[in-house]
């Protein structure tokens, strides 16, 4: 037995593959999934009902506890099942396809494509059901309609078989059951759970749209403070980190262009605001683009991936204070005058020590002796501006 609670994805897809597998090389009697699930990506979807296809253990879908839901990829992966059952006081159904998968797609897709994608999903879950001889109308209306149903009333429809209070409850059902070519023998049987391994917890725990908002934040704030304070390293090899990682799941979540967009703008005035006199206008552009475009940078149409705002509302005040106190900080320095060394010479007026020509003279900058040149004579103690330092030898001209 195994249980997924939260949205599909590559995780859970890997974690049923690897359950199914297990159960055969012990040849248990079935593999039971306790599922509630407000539903997922359809590309992990699929990778799931494949896995039940050709699994040769019985695959039991139990959508439990009371509440719990399977929704959207949850009515397809219970479907798909050898079994389907749920506990009393659950719900299955609102199917209609919103992603065929990860990568960034618009906000409003085309209508063209809505419809390729909803006519994909009708044929599949259409599919699904005739290979498990259950109600295709209703599948089928589940996908067009998003039509939602209790365990009553899907046990009516012959959407699913059972309706079990408890795993106990549910083992004692299937007792006797035939399952293809198997006669189930649960009755009394011992529950071997199948644990998630430790790679696939961490994956199943950094796949979610929270974790990708924070590791593009740590990006934004290590690249820009690395490149606003140049030497200091460490922010910008965990910038760089947490770029890559950001991408990565990029690739899997369902990420808005135009949410993206929103964010890069806000950063943009964000850094055009350090150099601008527009008096913290910028800033406040800033602000509301990066406050919209996290509302908007995941597709609020998929089930599961949807940021609060007790998380946007603070990442958008630490950013707006990131970047204007410590990027413009940095930045600001960058762009002051030079305090030290040979180039703070430049622009000074000395005394001529001597008379100087274009050959040879001497002056005198702050208490030492400076060997000098000058295109036009200058006479000994006449006030010289020191035009440019050339190695040892400064370049000067008279002072007007």
């Amino acid at each position: 037995m195994i249980q997924i609670n939260g949205a599909i994805g590559p995780a859970t897809a890997d974690y049923i593959t690897r359950a199914t597998k297990a159960a055969e090389s012990s040849r248990l009697q079935c593999l039971v999934i306790q599922l509630d699930t407000p539903g997922g990506l359809l590309d992990s979807t699929k990778e799931i009902v494949q896995a039940f296809y050709a699994s040769p253990v019985p695959v039991v879908v139990y959508v439990a506890p009371p509440g719990a839901n399977a929704g959207s990829a949850g009515c397809f992966i219970t479907m798909a099942a050898d079994v389907a059952a749920m506990a009393p006081n659950t719900s299955i159904g609102a199917a209609h396809p919103v992603s065929l998968g990860g990568g960034m797609g618009e906000e409003k897709p085309d209508e063209v494509m809505s419809k390729k994608l909803e006519n994909f999903a009708t044929s599949y879950i259409e599919a699904i059901a005739t290979k498990r001889h259950r109600n295709v109308e209703w599948a089928i209306s589940a996908v067009r309609e998003s039509a939602s149903i209790t365990a009553e009333k899907a046990l009516e429809l012959k959407v699913i078989e059972i309706i079990a209070a408890d795993v106990p409850d549910l083992l004692k059902q299937l007792d006797q059951r035939e399952v293809g070519s198997r006669r189930l023998a649960t009755a009394g049987a011992e529950v071997v759970p199948v644990p998630m391994l430790l790679r696939e917890k961490i994956f199943q725990t950094l796949w979610r749209p929270e974790v990708m908002f924070i590791l593009m934040l740590i990006a934004v704030y290590g690249i820009i403070g690395e490149l606003s304070n140049p030497g200091v390293i460490l922010p910008g090899v965990a910038g760089s980190i947490a770029l890559i990682l950001a991408l990565y799941m990029a690739a899997v979540l369902p990420l808005s262009i135009a949410g993206l967009a929103l964010i890069a703008l806000a950063v943009a005035l964000f850094v055009i605001d350090v150099f601008a006199p527009t008096h913290g206008v910028l800033t406040v552009g800033g602000i509301v683009a990066f406050f919209v475009g996290s509302l908007f940078l995941f597709d609020k149409t998929v089930p599961g991936f949807r940021l609060s705002l007790g998380m946007i509302i603070p990442a958008t005040i630490i950013t707006a204070a990131f970047f204007t106190l410590v990027v413009g900080a940095g930045l600001r320095a960058q762009l002051l005058p030079v305090k030290a060394g040979r180039e703070t010479m430049r622009g000074k007026t000395v005394p001529a020590l001597t008379s100087i020509d274009a050959q040879d003279g001497w002056v005198r900058v702050e208490g030492e002796d400076w060997s000098a040149r000058s295109d036009t004579p200058i006479r000994a103690g006449q006030t010289v501006e020191i035009v440019e330092v050339q190695g040892l030898t400064l370049k000067v001209k008279p002072k007007s």
